[in-house]
Protein backbone atom coordinates (compact mmCIF):
# COMPACT_ATOMS: atom_id res chain seq x y z
CA UNK A 1 0.00 0.00 0.00
CA UNK A 2 3.01 2.51 0.95
CA UNK A 3 4.72 1.63 -2.35
CA UNK A 4 1.72 2.50 -4.52
CA UNK A 5 0.95 5.78 -2.59
CA UNK A 6 4.72 6.54 -3.06
CA UNK A 7 4.41 5.50 -6.67
CA UNK A 8 1.18 7.65 -7.18
CA UNK A 9 3.45 10.63 -5.58
CA UNK A 10 5.92 10.38 -7.66
CA UNK A 11 3.58 9.74 -11.14
CA UNK A 12 2.19 13.67 -9.83
CA UNK A 13 5.90 14.91 -8.98
CA UNK A 14 7.22 13.90 -12.49
CA UNK A 15 3.81 14.92 -14.20
CA UNK A 16 4.20 18.38 -12.40
CA UNK A 17 8.02 18.96 -13.64
CA UNK A 18 7.28 18.39 -17.14
CA UNK A 19 4.33 20.92 -17.52
CA UNK A 20 6.89 23.51 -15.47
CA UNK A 21 9.64 22.71 -17.85
CA UNK A 22 7.65 23.02 -20.60
CA UNK A 23 6.66 26.24 -19.29
CA UNK A 24 10.05 27.66 -18.41
CA UNK A 25 11.53 26.11 -22.08
CA UNK A 26 9.32 28.28 -23.65
CA UNK A 27 10.51 31.35 -22.31
CA UNK A 28 13.22 30.58 -22.58
CA UNK A 29 13.12 30.12 -26.17
CA UNK A 30 11.76 33.20 -26.52
CA UNK A 31 14.77 35.14 -24.63
CA UNK A 32 16.84 33.22 -26.42
CA UNK A 33 18.69 31.73 -23.51
CA UNK A 34 20.42 28.73 -25.25
CA UNK A 35 22.11 27.26 -22.14
CA UNK A 36 18.39 26.75 -20.37
CA UNK A 37 16.94 24.80 -23.47
CA UNK A 38 19.53 22.45 -23.78
CA UNK A 39 19.38 21.90 -19.47
CA UNK A 40 15.42 21.72 -19.83
CA UNK A 41 15.72 19.93 -22.79
CA UNK A 42 17.79 16.66 -21.16
CA UNK A 43 15.31 17.69 -18.15
CA UNK A 44 12.36 16.84 -19.84
CA UNK A 45 13.89 13.51 -21.38
CA UNK A 46 15.15 12.14 -17.86
CA UNK A 47 11.54 12.96 -16.39
CA UNK A 48 9.89 11.01 -19.14
CA UNK A 49 12.55 8.05 -18.19
CA UNK A 50 11.14 8.39 -14.62
CA UNK A 51 7.95 8.24 -14.88
CA UNK A 52 8.27 5.60 -17.38
CA UNK A 53 10.45 3.70 -14.99
CA UNK A 54 7.53 4.69 -11.96
CA UNK A 55 4.76 3.13 -14.28
CA UNK A 56 6.37 -0.06 -15.61
CA UNK A 57 8.13 -0.41 -11.67
CA UNK A 58 11.66 -0.17 -13.74
CA UNK A 59 13.68 1.19 -10.40
CA UNK A 60 16.74 1.55 -12.94
CA UNK A 61 15.40 3.81 -14.79
CA UNK A 62 14.09 6.04 -11.59
CA UNK A 63 17.67 5.67 -10.53
CA UNK A 64 18.63 7.59 -13.25
CA UNK A 65 15.99 10.29 -12.66
CA UNK A 66 17.45 10.71 -8.77
CA UNK A 67 20.63 11.53 -10.23
CA UNK A 68 19.15 13.72 -12.55
CA UNK A 69 17.23 15.56 -10.12
CA UNK A 70 20.24 16.16 -7.69
CA UNK A 71 22.23 17.77 -10.60
CA UNK A 72 19.02 19.69 -11.38
CA UNK A 73 18.97 20.86 -8.30
CA UNK A 74 22.64 22.54 -8.55
CA UNK A 75 21.77 24.00 -12.06
CA UNK A 76 19.18 25.89 -10.50
CA UNK A 77 21.00 27.07 -7.71
CA UNK A 78 23.67 27.78 -10.51
CA UNK A 79 20.82 30.43 -11.87
CA UNK A 80 19.72 31.80 -9.06
CA UNK A 81 23.33 32.67 -7.91
CA UNK A 82 24.06 34.07 -11.68
CA UNK A 83 20.84 36.42 -11.58
CA UNK A 84 21.47 37.40 -8.17
CA UNK A 85 24.98 38.39 -9.18
CA UNK A 86 26.81 35.44 -6.66
CA UNK A 87 30.24 35.10 -6.88
CA UNK A 88 31.57 36.91 -9.43
CA UNK A 89 28.37 35.99 -11.84
CA UNK A 90 26.62 39.02 -14.04
CA UNK A 91 23.43 38.64 -15.01
CA UNK A 92 24.25 40.91 -17.65
CA UNK A 93 26.68 38.67 -19.30
CA UNK A 94 25.93 36.91 -22.31
CA UNK A 95 26.89 33.57 -20.55
CA UNK A 96 23.48 31.43 -20.88
CA UNK A 97 23.33 32.41 -24.44
CA UNK A 98 26.89 31.14 -25.03
CA UNK A 99 28.48 34.65 -26.22
CA UNK A 100 25.72 33.62 -29.33
CA UNK A 101 23.66 36.76 -28.94
CA UNK A 102 23.48 39.86 -26.46
CA UNK A 103 19.30 38.46 -25.59
CA UNK A 104 18.44 38.61 -22.17
CA UNK A 105 15.89 37.02 -19.83
CA UNK A 106 12.11 37.14 -21.93
CA UNK A 107 10.95 38.80 -18.94
CA UNK A 108 13.20 41.28 -18.70
CA UNK A 109 11.31 43.39 -21.50
CA UNK A 110 8.04 41.65 -21.13
CA UNK A 111 7.32 41.19 -17.19
CA UNK A 112 4.23 41.93 -15.07
CA UNK A 113 3.35 45.79 -15.33
CA UNK A 114 6.93 46.43 -17.37
CA UNK A 115 6.60 48.95 -20.52
CA UNK A 116 8.80 49.45 -23.43
CA UNK A 117 9.55 52.70 -24.26
CA UNK A 118 10.96 52.61 -27.87
CA UNK A 119 11.80 55.30 -30.91
CA UNK A 120 12.11 55.22 -34.66
CA UNK A 121 14.72 54.72 -36.32
CA UNK A 122 16.92 57.87 -37.01
CA UNK A 123 17.53 59.27 -40.27
CA UNK A 124 20.17 57.34 -41.99
CA UNK A 125 20.40 54.70 -39.92
CA UNK A 126 19.85 51.08 -41.59
CA UNK A 127 18.84 48.49 -39.62
CA UNK A 128 16.64 44.73 -39.64
CA UNK A 129 14.30 46.46 -37.03
CA UNK A 130 11.91 49.34 -37.66
CA UNK A 131 12.62 50.59 -34.12
CA UNK A 132 15.09 50.90 -31.17
CA UNK A 133 14.66 49.65 -27.83
CA UNK A 134 15.58 52.55 -25.25
CA UNK A 135 13.94 51.25 -22.00
CA UNK A 136 11.61 49.13 -19.58
CA UNK A 137 9.61 51.23 -17.05
CA UNK A 138 7.13 50.42 -14.86
CA UNK A 139 7.80 46.68 -13.86
CA UNK A 140 6.18 45.58 -10.95
CA UNK A 141 8.79 42.90 -9.96
CA UNK A 142 12.63 42.82 -11.21
CA UNK A 143 13.05 40.53 -14.01
CA UNK A 144 15.88 38.66 -11.71
CA UNK A 145 13.48 37.95 -9.29
CA UNK A 146 10.87 35.86 -11.86
CA UNK A 147 13.89 34.07 -12.74
CA UNK A 148 14.78 33.23 -8.91
CA UNK A 149 10.83 32.30 -8.52
CA UNK A 150 10.99 29.95 -11.49
CA UNK A 151 13.88 28.51 -10.14
CA UNK A 152 13.33 28.10 -6.78
CA UNK A 153 10.16 26.54 -7.82
CA UNK A 154 11.95 24.16 -9.73
CA UNK A 155 14.27 23.20 -6.75
CA UNK A 156 11.42 22.47 -4.39
CA UNK A 157 9.79 20.32 -6.74
CA UNK A 158 13.41 18.22 -7.51
CA UNK A 159 13.63 17.86 -4.05
CA UNK A 160 10.54 16.47 -3.44
CA UNK A 161 11.02 14.11 -6.16
CA UNK A 162 14.37 13.19 -5.46
CA UNK A 163 13.16 12.15 -1.88
CA UNK A 164 9.44 10.02 -3.24
CA UNK A 165 12.38 8.20 -6.19
CA UNK A 166 14.44 6.97 -3.22
CA UNK A 167 11.74 5.79 -1.65
CA UNK A 168 10.19 4.38 -4.60
CA UNK A 169 13.16 2.07 -5.43
CA UNK A 170 13.54 1.31 -2.04
CA UNK A 171 10.21 -0.23 -1.81
CA UNK A 172 10.31 -1.76 -5.19
CA UNK A 173 13.38 -3.67 -4.25
CA UNK A 174 11.94 -4.87 -0.91
CA UNK A 175 9.48 -5.99 -2.80
CA UNK A 176 11.32 -8.23 -5.50
CA UNK A 177 13.34 -9.26 -2.81
CA UNK A 178 10.58 -10.37 -0.80
CA UNK A 179 9.75 -12.28 -3.93
CA UNK A 180 12.64 -14.15 -4.81
CA UNK A 181 12.82 -15.05 -0.91
CA UNK A 182 9.60 -17.33 -1.56
CA UNK A 183 10.64 -18.74 -5.14
CA UNK A 184 8.88 -16.40 -6.87
CA UNK A 185 12.38 -16.82 -9.54
CA UNK A 186 13.29 -20.19 -8.19
CA UNK A 187 12.04 -22.76 -11.15
CA UNK A 188 13.20 -25.70 -8.90
CA UNK A 189 10.29 -25.66 -6.05
CA UNK A 190 8.13 -26.83 -9.37
CA UNK A 191 9.85 -29.19 -10.47
CA UNK A 192 10.45 -30.97 -6.85
CA UNK A 193 6.91 -30.88 -7.33
CA UNK A 194 5.74 -32.62 -10.55
CA UNK A 195 8.70 -35.32 -9.76
CA UNK A 196 6.94 -36.06 -6.21
CA UNK A 197 3.59 -36.25 -7.75
CA UNK A 198 4.92 -38.24 -11.06
CA UNK A 199 6.81 -41.21 -7.93
CA UNK A 200 3.37 -41.23 -6.60
CA UNK A 201 1.84 -42.34 -9.98
CA UNK A 202 4.42 -44.84 -10.42
CA UNK A 203 4.41 -46.36 -6.63
CA UNK A 204 1.00 -48.18 -7.28
CA UNK A 205 2.26 -49.82 -10.86
CA UNK A 206 5.36 -51.05 -9.01
CA UNK A 207 3.60 -52.81 -5.86
CA UNK A 208 1.11 -54.49 -8.47
CA UNK A 209 3.83 -56.11 -10.31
Amino acid sequence: MGCCSGRCTLIFICTLQLVLALERQVFDFLGYQWAPILANFFHIIIVILGLFGTIQYRPRYIVVYTVWAALWVAWNVFIICFYLDVGGLSKESDLLTFNISAHHSWWSEHGPGCVRREMPQAPGVRTTESHSYISVMGCFMDYQYIEVMHSSVQILVALLGFVYACYVVSAITEEEDSFDFIGGFDPFPLYHVNEKSSHLLLKPMHLST
